[in-house]
């Protein structure tokens, strides 16, 4: 569908999808991680960091959790935490 075709329901769908996507993740990885102030720049490693952080929240929300702050604190608390998690 191209944009002249597109129907204020087609629009409205796309436009949600987006944001959906920009508040589960995006969000998430700037407010908890502050990513957006992450001073790592070189080669590889701002993939990589965001690769980690995706793993991590998508751990958390696998356990249950929908507050991933608070799963970060909890898993930060002991060293064992986050290895329940994983199954180690």
């Amino acid at each position: 569908m191209n944009p002249q075709r597109g129907t204020p329901e087609a629009i409205a769908l796309h436009v949600r999808g987006h944001w959906g996507i920009e508040n589960k993740l995006h969000y998430v990885r700037d407010v908890s991680y502050g990513e957006d102030a992450s001073r790592i720049r070189t080669r590889n490693a701002p993939r990589n960091i965001a690769a980690m952080r995706n793993l991590s929240i998508a751990v958390l929300r696998a356990d249950g959790w929908t507050n991933i702050a608070a799963g970060l604190c909890w898993a930060g608390r002991n060293y064992l935490n986050p290895l329940s998690l994983l199954k180690l």
